[in-house]
């Protein structure tokens, strides 16, 4: 049975969320150690660890789950527990499913959860800790995933956290082509920041990374790298400020009041006044940061510092558009359809086993008849006779089986070919990733 635990911006506050994202790169081993397999996916919004437990009983397994996750996060076991949600069965799929498309997410639509998805993924195979049926559940979330994107409006509709932080800086920035900023960061996220400033007309950006790869990131985009030796004063005189690294509080109050100095006049840029300690108490904030860092980027006291203004992850959250209820339906009735298909398929597979065995006895025995009538003399018409007769009668308790797997019988078809005919089905070997996901 499928399991998910999940700890969500809906279910958990950001900073619970911010130490999950640091939980071990090996939580999915600790956790298929006594399973079938994990999978774990962990974004700035959320934590989910899906696992393929034994049995049909999943109050012991998710406590463990839980127990497992508290104690490699360094999270209390009962903060843990009362900031997540848990899925179960076939609800692990329409959640999933629903999640790669972007449904769940701050910004309804925004694209780059798949990506996540897909990697998750990747991470645990690359592990060992997948299962036959989270190899399956993956693939067909990917698969569900771009059906919404290519037959819905979802992802036009929908925002990246990105644009939508900068939607948000736009009543800050007069000109956004003689704006000031600077960005701190060189990975995935800063490559679409630095394309959704172009997108805004942006010109004067520079990086820096704390990591020390800001000079080849500068060079592949045509910006200016700023060393550590320059990086106060830049941060203290940037109009905007946006942070998207891996490293963990790069900026915080004693850095933009040590950038400024003690005698810094406030800087103009893009009409709005950058204050340094001079500036007059009282004054409206005229320097944004944005953190879209996970672990945080930015620390909190920033925000006292006079003149600025602090947009975190928390805050973009609160100021999310409302959806696009139509694309946001249509992308629901693909998900729930995606789902219907997931547990159709995967009801006739847990039969299938069994009526395989069930075939072959059958065909055994036909074989055997049909061996005992040639010796007779038959020249034919008995052989045909038994092979039809042979097919009429699998016919019924096939269809039979379909049925009830698709009512969540199988397993008692599974037990009266056991009772009835002694026969042992075998669960067939674990698919190969499909080519396309892998």
């Amino acid at each position: 049975m499928l399991l998910c635990v999940t700890a969500n911006h809906k279910t958990a506050p950001f900073d619970l969320l911010e130490r999950l994202s640091r939980t071990p790169e090996d939580l999915a081993g600790s956790l298929s150690e006594t399973s079938r397999g994990a999978v774990v996916l962990a974004t700035c919004n959320r934590f989910e660890a899906y696992v393929d437990v034994d049995g049909p009983s999943a109050d012991a397994d998710v406590r463990r789950i839980l127990d497992i996750v508290a104690e490699r996060s360094g999270i209390e076991a009962d903060i843990l527990h009362a900031s997540s949600t848990v899925h179960s069965g076939p609800r692990v799929v329409e959640h999933l499913f629903s999640v790669a498309s972007g449904l769940e997410s701050v910004v309804s639509g925004e694209g780059e959860i798949a990506g996540q998805v897909r990697r998750a993924l990747s991470s645990a195979r690359k592990h060992g800790t997948t299962s036959p049926e989270l190899e399956r559940l993956f693939q067909r979330a990917s698969e569900a995933q771009r059906k919404v994107k290519n037959d819905t409006a979802l992802g036009r509709a929908g925002r990246s956290l990105v644009r939508l932080a900068l939607e948000l800086a736009d009543s800050r920035i007069a000109d956004w082509s003689a704006a000031r900023v600077l960005l701190v960061g060189t990975g995935a996220y800063a490559a679409v920041t630095l394309a959704t400033l172009r997108e805004r007309g942006a010109q004067d950006v520079s990086v820096h990374s704390p990591s020390g790869r800001g000079a080849a990131f500068a060079a592949k985009h045509g910006i200016r790298s700023l060393p550590a030796a320059e990086y106060p004063r830049a941060a203290a005189n940037a109009s905007i400020v946006i942070t998207c690294t891996s490293a963990e509080e790069v900026l915080d109050a004693a850095i933009l009041r040590a950038g400024r100095g003690p005698a810094l006049a406030p800087v103009e840029t893009a009409g709005c006044p950058v204050p340094g300690h001079a500036a007059g108490s009282g004054s409206a904030p005229s320097q944004l940061i944005i953190d879209l860092g996970m672990p945080r980027n930015v620390s909190p006291d920033v925000a006292g510092v006079e003149g600025v203004a602090l947009l975190d992850l928390e805050t973009i959250r609160l100021h999310a558009p409302l959806e696009e209820l139509q694309a946001t339906d249509a992308a629901r009735s693909i998900v729930r359809a995606a789902a219907a298909t997931f547990h159709e398929v995967g009801a006739r597979e847990s039969v299938t086993p069994a009526v395989v065995a069930l075939r072959a006895h059958i065909f055994e025995l036909l074989e055997s008849e049909i061996d005992r009538a040639r010796r007779r003399g038959d020249d034919g018409q008995v052989e045909q006779a038994m092979r039809h007769l042979a097919g009429v009668l699998l016919h019924t308790p096939t269809s039979r089986a379909h049925e009830l797997a698709a009512q969540g019988r199988g397993s008692e078809f599974i037990a009266a070919v056991e009772t009835l005919y002694g026969l042992t089905a075998e669960t067939p070997a674990a698919q190969e990733p499909d080519a396309a996901s892998a």
